[in-house]
Order: structure tokens, then sequence, then C-alpha cells
């Protein structure tokens, strides 16, 4: 069933009742988070990057560590609707597009928001996967826009892994949950093709090699 009207604010109200009552209960630790709290310290805006399937708990992430404003690009999918009017509760913005294309679909928007000082946040495997491949339109953006890209992810040790297709991870109430925070990376604005596929091969094993960190510190394994 299609959420519409009423229905879907009521969902959007409760989903972010629940991830934010549930993150209240969480027994946070991060790691390798030095240089993302100095670029926000500094209020220089970056790319914040995540795999879909662990991205539930990265707003709650990204204000622990002193992240207010950031634009979020949500998929046309007819998810992302709800999704974006979840995200307004807390005061975060969304754009609508994907990663999938070029530079984005909605890359004007994310490109104007990006020149205008946001930090902005991107699954770039969304929104419908492959799981854990890194579409290429995350690199453009950076490359075009000049911000760093800052990838980001968590486990919990105890939570609801999900069978979807991203494999979606649900902490569960007062578990401990690490967020594992990665390197800053630049892609330079003169990159030719062969860099740029370089480039995002190596965000993309990162990536990965933050969710396993993540998954190894308290206890758990995935795929």
């Amino acid at each position: 069933m299609r959420l519409e009207g009423r229905s879907l604010r009521l969902a959007a109200r409760l989903a972010a009742y629940l991830i934010r009552g549930i993150s209240a209960t969480l027994r946070w630790e991060e790691f390798g988070d030095a240089q993302v709290r100095q670029l926000i310290v500094a209020g220089k805006p970056f790319i914040l990057a995540f795999w879909h399937g662990r991205g539930v708990m990265i707003t709650e992430a990204y204000r622990r560590v002193g992240g207010r404003d950031i634009d979020v690009l949500i998929s046309e999918h007819r998810d992302g609707e709800l999704i974006a009017m979840t995200l307004a509760y807390w005061g975060y913005s969304a754009i609508r597009g994907s990663t999938r294309r070029g530079a984005v679909k909605g890359g004007r928007g994310m490109l104007k928001a990006a020149l205008s000082g946001r930090t902005l946040a991107i699954t770039p495997d969304g929104p419908r996967g492959p799981r854990e491949v890194l579409h290429k339109g995350v690199i453009d953006l950076a490359r075009i826009s000049g911000l760093p890209i800052i990838p980001v992810s968590y486990s919990a040790r105890r939570a609801r892994h999900f069978s979807s297709w991203d494999g979606f991870l649900l902490p569960r109430l007062a578990t401990r949950l690490v967020v594992t925070w990665g390197e800053a990376l630049y892609i330079p604005r003169d990159a030719d093709d062969l860099l740029q596929t370089e480039l995002q091969k190596q965000l993309e094993t990162s990536m990965i090699n933050l969710r396993k960190q993540a998954d190894k510190l308290v206890g758990r394994e995935y795929d």
C-alpha cells in the first residue's frame, strides 16, 4: 500500500520519533572521527557517504560529532518521500535524485547546495543497489564541487538485520553502537577517466572496510 497525504505525514512522524528514541538508548562509540570534527568546527563543507543499508543512524551520528545543517540526496523512488519527510522532522533538507546517472540526477540541486557552503549526504549504492557497489555520481559531484568525501559506517552489537537488497541494519534498544569514520578523499577537478575510476574503487573499498571494521568491533559478522 502506497502512503499518501495524512497517512504519509503520520508515518514520517512515527519513523522520526522511533529512530530518535532508539538512538537515545544506544551506547555510542566513535572511531576515526577527529578529521570530520575538525572540518565541522572550521565550517568547511563536505560530502558524507554511507551505504544504503547503514544509513538509519547516520543523521544522529553526524549530530554527535557536531554537525547540524545537511542536505541529503534522496531517491525519486516512492519510498523517498517518506524518508524526506522523516528528515524534515530533524531539521535536515532533502534533494531528490540519484547517484546512478552521470553527475547525479538532481545534481544541479546538490551542486548548488555545495557551492553555497552546504554539507551533503549521499548513499552511493542507492536507491536500488547493487549493495555496496559505488555509483560514479558521488565522484562526479566531488570533482566538480571540490568538496572532500567523508565515508562513514556503523554497526550494532544487537540489531535486526533485514533480508532487503541493502541488508538494512536496525539497532535494538540499549545496545552498543560503533560508528567508524574514514579519511577525507579529494577528487582533483582535472582527474581523467582512469584516475576517476581508480578513486571510485578506492572509495568503495574504504567504505566496505569501514563497515567490516564496525561489524568486527561489535562482534558481529555480515557478508
